[in-house]
Parts: C-alpha cells; sequence; structure tokens
C-alpha cells in the first residue's frame, strides 16, 4: 500500500470507529443501528430490483412475516338486529410465511492495488462503500432466487450461485406452498412449451399459472411475471424472425419488446432467476428481513496477502409476506 493511501486508509477507520462510537475499527464490533440502517438503505439503492422490493428490520431473530398490507377482501355486511356481531377481517396474510435470520458473512477482500488507484478521489470512502454495498445486495437477490439451504461451512465451490448460504424465496414456495408450484407436466421433471408441449407458447402458461394464486389476487393490477432470460429470449426471437408470417406471431412480438408483458402480466427483470422458471407475484410480497444490532464488522490490514479485509456479517431472511400471492412454474423447457 502507498503512502498516499495509507493515509485516506486510516481516516476511513478513524471515521468508521467514530460512527459505531468505538476506539478503532480494526477489532470486531457491533454497527450501531443508526449505521445499521444507512448501510442496509445503501445495499437497497445499489440495485433496482431491491428498490422494489422490501427490506424490513426487525427485533427478533425468529418470527412470523410482518405481513404489511391488506391481503384479502374486508368487505361485508352483518345483521346485527338479529344479535349478530360485526367481525372484522383481518389485513394480515391467509397463509403466513415465517423467518429465521441466519448469520451471513459478507467479507470482501480489497487489494492493494486498487486501493491505491482509488486513493487519488476525493469520494475515496463513498467509492469503497458503494463497491461493497452493491455486492452485498447482488449476493442477497442471489440467495433469494437460488438459496435452498443453510449449511454450517458455505462453498462457493459446489454452490456458486450461492444455494448453501440460506432458504431463498423460491425455496420457501416450493415448501411451504406446494400446490402453488407447477415443477412437472406431461414428462416428469419437466414442463413444456411449444407446438407438442404442455402449453403451446409461454403466454399461455402464464395465463393458466395466474389461477394458482388466491382469487382475490388474480386481478390485481401490480401482479409481475419474472423470467428466466433464456426463455423470454427464445420466445422474442422467434416472434421477430416469424413477424409478418403471423399476425398472431407479430402481435407477441410486439406485446413482449414494445410493452414488455407475458401472459397480460409486465415483465420484471431479475438477476439470477432460475434457469427455467416463471415467478407470478407482486414485488411488495418478496422481502429480506435483516436483524437489527447484529451487523458485526471488523476491518483488517492483510499485509501477507496484500489487501485490506472488511469483515461483515448480517442475521438474514427471506420472506414471501403472503403465501396466496405467488405462482412458480420451473422446469420449463422448449419442444
Amino acid at each position: 500500500m502507498r503512502n498516499e493511501t495509507r493515509v485516506v486508509y486510516n481516516g476511513l477507520l478513524a471515521h468508521i470507529a467514530k460512527l459505531n462510537g468505538v476506539p478503532s475499527a480494526t477489532e470486531s464490533f457491533n454497527v450501531t443501528p443508526s449505521v445499521q440502517q444507512k448501510l442496509e438503505t445503501a445495499v437497497q439503492e445499489s440495485d433496482s430490483f431491491l428498490q422494489s422490493i422490501n427490506m424490513f428490520p426487525v427485533n427478533d431473530q425468529e418470527g412470523e412475516a410482518i405481513g404489511l398490507g391488506v391481503n384479502g377482501p374486508t368487505a361485508s355486511r352483518t345483521n346485527t338486529a338479529g344479535g349478530n356481531r360485526r367481525n372484522p377481517a383481518s389485513v394480515a396474510a391467509l397463509t403466513k410465511d415465517a423467518y429465521s435470520c441466519k448469520k451471513t458473512d459478507f467479507d470482501t477482500a480489497l487489494p492493494y492495488v486498487q486501493l491505491d488507484a482509488w486513493a487519488k478521489f476525493p469520494d475515496f470512502q463513498v467509492r469503497l462503500a458503494n463497491v461493497i454495498a452493491k455486492r452485498q445486495g447482488l449476493d442477497r437477490i442471489m440467495i433469494g432466487f437460488n438459496g435452498t439451504s443453510v449449511a454450517t461451512a458455505t462453498n462457493r465451490g459446489t454452490s456458486p450461485l450461492l444455494q448453501d448460504v440460506n432458504i431463498g424465496w423460491l425455496q420457501k414456495i416450493r415448501t411451504n406452498a406446494p400446490d402453488r408450484v407447477i415443477a412437472e407436466g406431461a414428462t416428469a421433471g419437466k414442463v413444456t412449451v411449444g407446438a407438442a408441449g404442455d402449453y403451446k407458447t409461454l403466454d399461455g402458461l402464464v395465463f393458466d399459472a395466474i389461477q394458482l394464486l388466491d382469487p382475490w389476487h388474480r386481478k390485481r393490477s401490480d401482479l409481475v411475471v419474472i423470467v428466466d432470460r433464456a426463455l423470454l429470449h427464445e420466445k422474442q426471437l422467434a416472434a421477430v424472425e416469424k413477424g409478418a408470417a403471423s399476425n398472431q406471431e407479430e402481435n407477441a412480438a410486439d406485446e413482449i419488446l414494445t410493452k414488455g408483458r407475458l401472459g397480460g402480466l409486465k415483465i420484471e427483470d431479475a438477476p439470477f432467476f432460475i434457469d427455467g422458471g416463471v415467478l407470478i407475484t407482486s414485488l411488495s410480497n418478496l422481502s429480506i428481513y435483516w436483524q437489527e444490532s447484529a451487523r458485526r464488522r471488523h476491518i483488517k490490514d492483510e499485509p501477507e496477502f496484500d489487501r485490506i479485509a472488511d469483515y461483515q456479517s448480517s442475521n438474514d431472511a427471506y420472506v414471501i409476506e403472503d403465501l396466496g400471492l405467488v405462482a412458480l412454474v420451473e422446469n420449463i423447457e422448449r419442444v
């Protein structure tokens, strides 16, 4: 590390220590609640998808989903003259998820050469914070769509999409709402789309999958469809190439390319979504909970590796607010 870099790096350490009310940032410490909130806000603002879903602080490590919002009909009428009392309907989800925040390490290595390159910029501290926040945000999205287990010791070699870090949204659906999952059709282990498939078109598949939602959710204006980009690319390409050869295909091309819709629903582009998958829900139904006062940090100079290491951990959970507001189709293949 160059001498000039050492100066700005020491300034960073002093700033972090002061914000958290600790003598030094080079020893393990609990991030203060106000700083933790700012860090979480930076993570959420680092990605447009995270900005569209919920990221909630929770006090307890385990509990029931918060389930904010009205998740079912409340309108009714009661004949009180007959001695009957009015019975208010709960605004909480009828099919609630539970959460359990699991310790997740977000440890980042910053090579000296990279720090030397950034040290010349007046916004050195901001650049560093943004890089760390961006990576933590992307990792959370990856876990949300691909996480299937909580390993005692994770392995990025065998689980490159962070499958073993935490239980993600899709795994929650598979486990807690299997009746809202289509994983196979006429052929075991796959759902086929094409002239001889289970569905003729991807639009038809989405239109049918909407019926897996609770009746009061099926016509919500905020429903979106998250879809594997490869499936969408094939559909876009086929529609564009056939174009004028078929009015139906021309209309399909216009629907996707111009309006960004599939099966009548808005297409939501999400990083790291599973191959061969389709998820129908509202973005407000997807949440990440982080436990308050549970984020820990330790910044360490590691000259033996020519780097600075920023060791951080957070207790996180991935939550479906209303299990009646999801439909998952997976193992989709073109035929």
